[in-house]
């Protein structure tokens, strides 16, 4: 392949980036802005015009997806034979090969694939009693401790410099960290930090191994820059070896991985660390219609910190789209429905249903919409998670649930029976533990007593045929039953459907329909993140999210978990949700209302709180059934034309034509239902109220002016 194919068809910007002369480059490119392509063909550019050799390239990236991409895409563009790995495939490979001579003769230590078992063990001997949800939260300390490069007598002070919020008491967990050090010496194994670690200490202190390593790359590029580590730097910095030759992409606005160790603090510093380095910044946005960019846009425009520093204002190059919807609910029950509901509705129309996302904050929020999903026989897939029902802390609180109707006694009420069951598993309804995954499993257990509340508060009353009633059973053991039936229901074997992922493991990826739910201070942000860094990365995980949808995108929240219960406030990143402002939320009622605020009203079919001014005036949402009156519409249309002539102003100026479509919908038949539709007021009402009554009463335009002209 020629030089100038490859060049073909990339913008000024990528163009650059591809052409950019040997040495530091540092390319921020911003969601959808083509950061994959940009880079395979700077590549391809450098080998095909023989700056370098492929085999002299060394392209690194976080997922084996990443790279296996990054690999198909170079060989394509004429440039097979460059390596394209993980940090720790190319590290892996590395210290195989060099492990005769750094071991003196002595094969690799054995890897682990995971350290949650061995961690259990080692907090065994130090004492610490953890369950396995307890040892995954050690692991995950002792893994962020080791990404950092900090030694286990270096913990409790690097703990608590970084705010972290360890599972134990610091001193317990530095303890359970030298006992898992010492342990794995004892059995001859490694992590897979210490396979980098091993990697950086062959090269730094083996002059005739770095040698031949800086010999073999000579050239590399790491993709998703700000996600990199410590120990993952100091691994590159050992490879370039005080070379320069290095290109790195990234985003700033996508860190949000920093409680695993990643910090962007090396590619905010990029450029002042290397004096001679090109910056060029992709943001021209090829994945999502210039709607969403607008609202990506508007979602991290309001961004603090030093991520801040290098935010890019994204444009979009799509045609033109629908606006995202913005959807209030009263609980997240209706909002689990509408959006099970609106995902049918796209499949029959013809979206494919892998082609759509429900993207949420927390995994223990995936059951409501497995539930909703089920019910309307939508196909769906759970992404970097467990079904609901399928989770080890689910099962073994059912089970205990079913075992406490035999202790608990038949009058307790529903909710207080399942507080006092799954008390039995150690959960406490008001102590959220600390630890990722030990607050993952008490949130998940926290929504199965949410399930019982929903459960307690649906009608008391249900029919049977036609005869009448029955007392609705809400016991224990009825809700037992209620689980399992559940259980079974979304246990249905799927094949492709629509995608249920957390923000998280959505990083990367996109799709053409993508609903962003929960959206409630508390959720999102969590009620976690209390120092303004934590709330900024949450603010990125919403703008990650925004920027996953190619053409549609639904945003929603339930003003309560649970019928009845609290209100909550709208996601505070969200700019387009806010009902109040600061002088309002601060509590000055001395303040008058801004009359230009739009009136907060639901539709009338769904209940959803409408935001637009037409879907106000309809009184329903765009993507709700419409009831309109065809022929109440046509003599609206009549007796405005006539009006409008006589009077000698323009249609619209009578009534526009969504008002219209609004009466033919809506029917009104007094003044308060005249009134309730948007945009007519007491003027409106005095010049037309009668004339409208008539019409929508049945009577023909001509009758109508008849009587007018007698009046």
């Amino acid at each position: 392949m020629r030089t100038d194919a490859v060049l073909a068809g990339l913008d000024p910007e990528q163009r650059t980036a591809v052409t950019a002369p040997a040495g530091p480059v540092c390319i921020l490119a911003g969601a959808g802005t083509g950061k994959t392509r940009a880079i395979t063909h700077r590549i391809a550019y450098r080998t095909l015009t023989g700056e370098v050799s492929p085999r002299h390239i060394l392209a690194v990236t976080f997922t084996a997806r990443a790279a296996a991409e990054m690999r198909s895409r170079l060989t394509e563009l004429g440039a097979a034979g460059v390596q394209a790995r993980t940090f720790h495939a190319a590290a892996l490979r590395q210290v195989r090969y060099f492990a005769p001579r750094l071991l003196e003769g002595r094969a690799m230590p054995e890897l682990l694939e995971s350290k949650a078992r061995m961690v259990g063990l080692a907090a065994a001997r130090a004492g610490v009693r953890a369950d396995r949800t307890g040892a995954r939260d050690l692991a995950s300390e002792i893994e962020w401790a080791k990404s950092s490069l900090v030694e286990p007598s270096e913990y409790a002070v690097a703990a608590k410099k970084a705010l972290r919020e360890p599972p134990f008491e610091p001193a317990k967990v530095a303890e359970v960290f030298t006992a898992y050090e010492s342990l794995k010496r004892r059995q001859g194994v490694i992590d897979f930090e210490d396979m980098l670690r091993a990697a950086v200490w062959g090269i730094e202190e083996h002059p005739d191994v770095a040698e031949q390593i800086r010999a073999q790359y000579r050239h590399f590029v790491v993709d998703e820059y700000q996600d990199v580590n410590p120990l993952q730097q100091r691994l590159l910095d050992a490879w370039l070896g005080g070379r320069d030759d290095l290109t790195v992409v990234g985003d700033a606005s996508q860190t949000i991985y920093s409680f695993t160790g990643a910090t962007s603090s090396y590619l905010i510093d990029f450029p002042r660390q290397r004096r001679e380095a090109v910056v060029i910044r992709l943001v021209r946005d090829y994945r999502s219609t210039p709607q969403v960019v607008g609202l990506a846009n508007a979602v991290i425009r309001q961004a603090r910190g030093n991520e801040a520093r290098l935010r890019l204002e994204l444009v979009g190059q799509r045609p033109p789209g629908a606006e995202p919807e913005l959807k209030i609910f009263p609980d997240e029950a209706g909002e689990a429905v509408a959006v099970a509901r609106r995902c049918r509705d796209l499949i029959a129309s013809g979206t494919p249903a892998s082609e759509i996302a429900v993207l949420f904050r927390t995994n223990a929020q995936s059951e409501a919409y497995e539930k909703a999903l089920a019910e309307a026989e939508v196909p769906y897939v759970v992404r970097g998670a467990e079904r609901f029902f399928e989770r080890p802390e689910i099962r073994q609180a059912m089970i205990a649930m079913r075992a406490a109707v035999r202790s608990i006694p038949g009058e307790t009420p529903l909710v207080q029976a399942v507080v006092e069951a799954l008390a039995a598993t150690g959960w406490q309804r008001e102590q959220p533990p600390p630890g990722g995954s030990a607050r993952e499993q008490w949130e998940a257990l926290a929504a199965l007593v949410a399930l019982a509340e929903d459960y307690a508060r649906a009608p008391a009353l249900e029919p049977i045929g036609q005869a009448g009633a029955v007392q609705r059973d809400v016991t224990l053991t009825a809700f037992n039953d209620e689980l399992s039936r559940r259980a079974e229901q979304q246990h249905a074997p799927t094949v492709a459907g629509v995608t249920l992922a957390s923000l998280h493991s959505a990083k990367g990826l996109e799709w053409d329909a993508v609903f962003l739910v929960g959206l409630a201070d508390g959720t999102l942000p969590t009620t976690y993140a209390k120092t303004p860094e934590q709330l900024e990365e949450e603010r990125r995980l919403l703008y990650v999210g925004v920027t996953r949808a190619r053409q549609w995108l639904w945003l929603s929240y339930g003003q309560a978990r649970s019928p009845g219960g609290r209100a909550r406030r709208p996601c505070r990143f969200l700019p387009q949700l806010e009902r109040t402002s600061a002088t309002e939320r601060a509590g000055d009622r001395s303040r008058k209302p801004d009359r230009r605020r739009p009136q907060v009203s639901s539709c009338r079919i769904c209940g959803a709180t409408l935001l637009a001014g037409a879907d106000r005036k309809l009184g329903r949402c765009p993507t709700c059934p419409s009831d309109l009156d065809e022929e109440l519409f046509e003599r609206l249309q009549k007796w405005r034309a006539a009006t409008a002539a006589e009077l000698k102003v323009p249609a619209y100026v009578v009534f526009t034509d969504a008002t219209l479509v609004a009466m033919a919908e809506r029917r009104p038949s007094s003044p308060a239902e005249l009134l309730a539709i948007a945009g007519i007021g007491p003027r409106k009402l005095g010049q037309y109220g009668e004339s409208v009554f008539a019409l929508v009463g049945g009577a023909s335009p001509d009758e109508v002016a008849q009587k007018n002209f007698e009046s």
